[in-house]
């Protein structure tokens, strides 16, 4: 697998649940990349000339295929990233729903509009999107189906074509997902995809796109903005986050535990979504306890390849050992493991136990870093300022959620809160699972959004076309000072007629 003349060594990626290899995947050079740029802005033509509502038909057949063989992916899913079924189906149901959405708004959103003139019917303005050309999409081994589809869709049906580079972890579900769209009828020049490291493609991929988009850690978010802005292109970054829900002392607490433990722990908690902070009002604090701890401990971890088990194995070693530093860096320095806190080798090799941490503080590796593993530390706090004051000391803003049997009092939590989605008695795929909404995140959580209007239009590039259709050229001479008069004039009488 790799580019069709990938002249690269291959990898072997080692599947999660077994160690086992999985087939190898060949590595793109930056000739490779260089020549994808190539064929898709040769093919980005005579895809941009289709109107809207013809670039939406293979999506929406796409959509349909997906779902008819699920099957099919749901198995390549969790094999390269070693989560539980049913959060693989997650993954098929978002890029169906996505996709289903694009194709529906695209020719609604991507058509002329009319603007407000400079002088009512006198000038006629109107508003027009163009594709950006080729962007360059870099998607990450949480979410390898989901996450290409929700940004290279968008991408695709504003005209654009696409050089994507999935991780190689997972690359096998982005070529299907990209063999399933050219089935579906999308020109296969149109969606190009490379597989490679950073230091061996990074430099050519970056330099070859017009609009760059990342899924990804912070760090990697900085660097790619930093080249975006060298060479003052747009970039859309969907980065870290060290996510809180909070618990008012008013919530529902059975509700609240059940849905802490899946906003905690789906895909084991390698979710850029995921709650890794659960602070709670005090007076309830044992009580929630009471109801969370034994959910947790009663969760069925395991490796099948069907529904049954609630939660699987993390999908790289790297990650089981930032895992295993937070939690022993943790209890070293005077924390609680309340639940887990343990590897499970028996299971697998990169399997750990769902783990509930009390007693963290600002020393220690847990409190500020991004764990992105089934780690998460519970707080007490007194009241809602100091609620929103311990949610908001991160540099993250990515996800929130509020629990509350108060709605106004709960939406009026959520506006306090520095994050760019914010669930109110959900965790995160309320606000997520929104495909109308924006959703992205504030602070070194990320630039731009995607979903809703902004995550279509911010592959395009707005062009604004007026018609003057009266001369309003100034005279020369003395006559400069009529014309000044007569200007001031119109517009003191278009703001007493509300026409500006």
């Amino acid at each position: 697998m790799g580019t069709p003349q990938s002249r690269g060594a291959d990898a072997t990626p080692l599947a999660p649940l077994s160690g086992e290899p999985l087939p190898p995947v060949r590595q793109s050079t930056a000739d490779d990349v260089a020549l994808a740029y190539v064929r898709a802005r040769a093919a980005q033509t005579g895809w941009a000339a289709l109107s809207p509502r013809e670039r939406a038909r293979p999506v929406r057949r796409f959509a349909a295929l997906l779902l008819r063989r699920q099957d099919e992916i749901l198995d390549l899913v969790q094999r390269e990233t070693g989560k539980a079924r049913l959060h693989a189906h997650e993954e098929v149901l978002d890029a169906a729903l996505v996709s289903t959405y694009y194709a529906r708004r695209a020719p609604r959103l991507l058509r002329p509009r009319r603007r407000g003139g400079a002088l009512p019917l006198l000038t006629y303005a109107v508003e027009v999107r163009h594709p950006l050309g080729v962007v360059g999409v870099i998607t990450p081994w949480n979410y390898p189906l989901a996450l290409a589809v929700t940004d290279i869709v968008p991408a695709l049906l504003a005209g654009n074509a696409v050089v994507h580079k999935p991780d190689t972890q997972t690359a096998r579900t982005a070529a299907w997902a990209r063999d399933l769209m050219t089935e579906a009828g999308l020109p296969s020049a149109v969606w190009q995809q490379v597989v490679g490291e950073p230091a061996d493609i990074g430099d050519a991929l970056l330099d070859g796109a017009d609009h760059l988009c990342l899924t990804g850690s912070t760090a990697a978010g900085r660097a790619v903005a930093a080249r975006a802005g060298r060479r003052l292109i747009g970039c859309s970054l969907e980065l870290g986050g060290k996510n809180a829900l909070l618990v008012r002392a008013d919530a529902d607490l059975d509700q609240a535990a059940h849905a802490a433990v899946r906003a905690c722990f789906a895909s084991a908690g390698q979710l850029c979504l995921s709650a890794e902070r659960i602070i709670v009002h005090d007076s309830v604090r044992d009580a929630f306890l009471d109801r969370f701890l034994p959910l947790v401990r009663g969760l069925r971890l395991g490796a099948d390849l069907d529904y049954g088990p609630q939660m699987g194995s993390l999908s790289l070693p790297r990650v089981l050992a930032t895992v295993r530093r937070h939690v022993e860096d943790a209890t070293t320095h005077g924390a609680t493991v309340l639940a887990g806190g343990a590897a499970r080798p028996d299971l697998g090799p990169l399997f750990h136990e769902p783990t509930v941490l009390t007693g963290v503080t600002p020393a220690m590796a847990v409190y500020r870093e991004e764990t992105f593993g089934p780690v998460v530390a519970v707080y007490g706090v007194p009241g809602d300022d100091a609620a929103v004051e311990l949610a908001n000391d991160t540099e993250y803003g990515l996800n929130a959620a509020v629990f509350s049997r108060d709605t106004p009092a709960a939406r009026a939590l959520a506006r306090r809160l520095r994050a760019g989605t914010v669930n109110i008695n959900e965790g995160y795929a309320a606000a997520y699972a929104s495909h109308d909404a924006p959703m992205g995140g504030m602070k070194s959580s990320g630039l731009g959004r995607r979903h809703g209007t902004a995550g279509l239009l911010a592959y395009t590039a707005a062009q604004t076309i007026a018609q003057q259709r009266l001369n309003l050229t100034p005279p020369a001479g003395p006559g400069q000072a009529r014309y000044a008069r007569a200007l001031t004039a119109a517009v003191r009488a278009m703001q007493l007629l509300h026409l500006r």
